[in-house]
């Protein structure tokens, strides 16, 4: 299992919340979509989460930065079962 961390949510007009997690190196990444109405009866979603291996992807070049930066925020600054 590979930890990811959250590093960026986008939300869509059909009530959909697409979550990208990524490692702590910002290379490697993994996305969920989630309907909008979960979040709020769910209690939210988490500041990261164990994925295994072949659930991942490659960040896109112009974004492994980026997240990079995101991810070791939060790492840094949570636990990975916070809600956020």
């Amino acid at each position: 299992m590979t930890t990811v961390w959250l590093v960026d949510r986008q939300f869509d007009s059909k009530g959909l919340v697409r979550l990208t997690y990524a490692t702590e190196d910002g290379k490697r990444i993994h996305t969920k979509e989630l309907a909008e109405q979960r979040l709020v009866t769910g209690g939210g979603f988490t500041a990261g989460r164990e994925v295994d291996e072949t659930a991942l992807g490659e960040t896109p070049a112009d974004e492994v930065e980026r997240f990079a930066t995101e991810a070791s925020k939060m790492a840094a600054d949570h636990d990975l079962d916070d809600t956020v």
